[in-house]
């Protein structure tokens, strides 16, 4: 008999044997009814094969479902992501049929005429109707415009029989792109690259790149022009852009739609459903030649996928640290590995790993080493603030504030800085020194003076500012410690109050429309300083822009993580790399108490070698990434003796091997989060040691009761 093991959306460790009936043929990848206790489940066969028979009886497939089979490379790169991440394939299968979740989108209604039927009085209004509908089905209301009449002429032909309303199922059109529609001029260097990645697509076969560009060097340009020649080498094929923040991708849908004078298909959150599901059916169809989304779009059904680019590779935004457990860049490198296809990675500021494989000869190696066009470098200054130390509770000094002036004057515009959100980081009591902090969690209240409210960060919770310290009851005794870019605006509409300013962070922009909205105005010159977070230091061209103030150049370093003076490094070049990207040269400024700490010392220099050699032989001294692999296992519960019984059991259940260290269990930095006591392993191995295999391994010794949650993260990029 056959059997299929199929793949089901649910959080279960193996795929389910089922018996398939002998007048049903079924092909890996097929989308099925399966019997799962008393229901019926949607599932993807991953296999089938001809046995001699079982020792227990297998229920059998209920039917083979209408929805486009998967293709078979994007089972094989389902089932790769989990073994890799140590996830349950049919979570994986679960991402990869997130579209088909979507309710279909309405039919349109459209009237149309109907055969043989006249009206029994023509007027003037009606005969406008007719001529402008022709043998055509139209909406009624674009009917009514073109006609120039009212809605009533087109329901009394209606009534009367004449037209007809009938329902067309809504199909999404995605407009082929023309790759001769506007090519851009590129220099030679990105000439050179956009040939380089153009000649790797069409040869074939797996094709891995650093698209390694200072920032305004025109990245973009050079592998929208590579992608340009793919699609007109063949007009089949597929490409996907992947972007770090949602925030980006209206810029980059309206840059494609220039330059191949049509749009892309979108791929994130903030996506209607229908709309969802219409991108999902084209893409398997090969309907939808290109992709602009978040890092979810990996897991498509992608009929011809033969270029992907993951954009701001180095963005800590492609991890996902919630449910599914994975990195989008490492993912896409994969899928392109597993596609035969050619990958991209694009940066001004390559992440280490992704720098060691380029070294090694791994990844080809393309550089952009100069601005486009007549753009230069900005100026890049360290302030000591020993030396000019801002006034008592104030945040910017006299010769930062002298340079906003001058910018001013000009009229320029000016970025400050600060990547911490609201208006103060924490608030403590004067009379007891109380940290407020979100209940059940150990993550401290932040203020946020827009709203009069207190809020978590992590947890979401929120709560009005109390008069009276919860701890002490004192009154009136709550202060407000340090910092957000709220005080630092406050701060920048009393010193220059005729200056046109705003905010934009996560909290002030929370959607993809209005941070849209706000790009454009300061895009457009109606904003004059703009207080930012790290959402603005990500890809965006401000060509007013010409000062970019830090006001918190240390915060980065005072992390803790392996990757805090790398993640540093890499955000003040973004967000200085803001400035001066059109013709007005650019500078900016850097607070910090310790302008001789090695970070900033070669960011002041723009000298990205030097930072990435000492940092690299830190990592290597250590065996830390590049040179040598991590994974965390993070134990949660409510109760906390349940949590450290299954710690200590998997201290003590650790399976033998060489190369390979494991650190605690320990208290997680953040030991209580949403009630839940948190414990965490870390694990180091050499990087030819089976980090995976061994997880398994040991996972396998240990059994974790129901109220105990265990994750897994492989190469974990937050240490909280």
């Amino acid at each position: 008999m056959k059997v299929a093991s199929v793949l089901i959306p649910l959080p279960v460790p193996e795929a389910f044997d089922y018996e398939v009936p002998e007048a049903m043929a079924l092909e890996r990848g097929d989308q099925v009814a399966v019997p799962l206790g008393p229901r019926l489940m949607r599932g993807v066969v991953a296999e089938v094969r001809e046995t001699t028979g079982s020792n227990r009886r297998l229920k059998a497939v209920a039917e083979v479902l209408d929805d486009s089979r998967l293709p078979e490379k994007t089972v094989d790169f389902v089932e790769w992501a989990a073994r890799w991440t140590l996830s349950a394939p049919g979570e994986m299968a679960s991402a990869a049929l997130k579209g088909l979740r979507a309710p279909r989108p309405r039919p349109e209604r459209r009237v149309r005429r109907v055969a043989g039927r006249t009206p029994a009085k023509l007027t003037a209004a009606r005969a406008a109707v007719l001529e402008a509908l022709g043998e055509r089905a139209t909406p009624g209301a674009d009917l009514a415009r073109a006609a120039g009449v009212s809605s009533g002429v087109i329901k009394g032909l209606v009534d009367e029989g004449v037209l007809e309303v009938v329902e067309i199922e809504a199909v999404a059109a995605f407009d082929a792109p023309d790759p001769d529609h506007a090519p851009a001029t590129l220099n030679a260097d990105q000439a050179a690259a956009a040939e380089v990645i153009a000649e790797a697509t069409a040869k074939g076969g797996f094709a891995p790149f650093l698209l390694d560009g200072v920032t305004g060097s025109g990245k973009t340009e050079a592998y929208l022009e590579a992608a340009a020649r793919t699609l007109k080498a063949d007009p089949t094929a597929q490409v996907l852009i992947l972007l770090p923040e949602i925030a980006l991708t209206q810029a980059l849908i309206e840059r494609i739609a220039d330059r191949f004078g049509a749009a892309p298909a979108e791929w994130h959150s903030g996506v209607a459903p229908p709309r969802r599901r219409q991108v999902w059916e084209a893409v398997v169809a090969g309907r939808c030649n290109i992709v602009v989304g978040a890092r979810s779009a990996l897991f498509l059904p992608y009929a011809n996928l033969r270029l992907l680019v993951v954009d701001e590779e180095h963005d800590g935004s492609f991890k996902q640290e919630e449910g599914l457990v994975y990195h989008g860049r490492d993912l896409a490198v994969a899928r392109a590995r597993i596609e035969g296809a050619t990958v991209v990675l694009a940066s001004a500021t390559p992440s280490l790993e992704t720098l060691w494989n380029a070294q090694l000869g791994r990844y080809g190696w393309l550089k952009l080493e100069a601005r486009h066009g007549a753009a230069v470098m900005p100026q890049i200054a360290l302030l000591d603030l020993r030396q000019s130390p801002p006034d008592p509770q104030t945040w910017l000094s006299q010769p930062l504030r002298e340079a906003i002036g001058e910018t001013l004057a000009r009229g320029e515009q000016t970025l400050l800085f600060l990547n911490r959100r609201g208006y103060a980081p924490v608030v403590l009591c004067r009379a007891c020194g109380h940290r407020m902090t979100a209940p059940d969690t150990d993550s401290w209240l932040v203020e946020h003076r827009y709203t009069g409210r207190l809020v978590c960060h992590l947890t979401g919770f929120t709560m009005v500012r109390p008069r009276h310290c919860p701890s002490c009851g004192a009154e009136d005794s709550l202060v407000s410690v340090g910092p957000g870019v709220e005080r630092v605006e406050e701060e920048v509409r009393q010193l220059f109050p005729e200056a046109r300013t705003a905010v934009f962070s996560s909290d002030t922009v929370p959607d993809g429309k209005s941070a849209r909205a706000l790009i454009q105005r300061m895009a457009e010159g109606e904003i004059d300083i703009l207080v930012a977070t790290q959402a603005a230091a990500k890809g965006h061209n401000f060509p007013h822009l010409t000062l970019v103030g830090v006001v918190d150049a240390d915060l980065g370093l005072r992390g803790g993580d392996l990757r805090a003076a790398e993640r540093t490094f890499q955000l003040l070049t973004q967000a200085t790399g803001r400035a001066g990207r059109a013709e007005k040269p650019g500078r900016a400024i850097l607070q910090t108490w310790t302008p001789e700490h090695p970070v900033l010392i070669a960011l002041a220099a723009g000298d990205r070698d030097a930072f990435v050699e000492a940092e690299m032989a830190e990592r290597e001294a250590a065996s830390l990434p590049p040179y040598g692999r991590l994974a965390a296992l993070i134990i949660s519960g409510e109760n906390a003796a349940a949590v450290e019984k299954v710690a200590r059991e998997l201290a003590g259940s650790i399976p033998n091997a060489e190369r390979l260290e494991v650190y605690g269990p320990a208290d997680a930095p953040l030991a209580l989060v949403r009630g839940r006591r948190r414990k965490r392993l870390l694990v180091r191995a050499d990087r030819d040691v089976d980090l995976q295999g061994f997880l398994r391994a040991w996972l396998a010794r240990v059994k974790v009761p129901a109220s105990v949650r265990l994750n897994v993260d492989v190469d974990p990029y937050s240490f909280l």
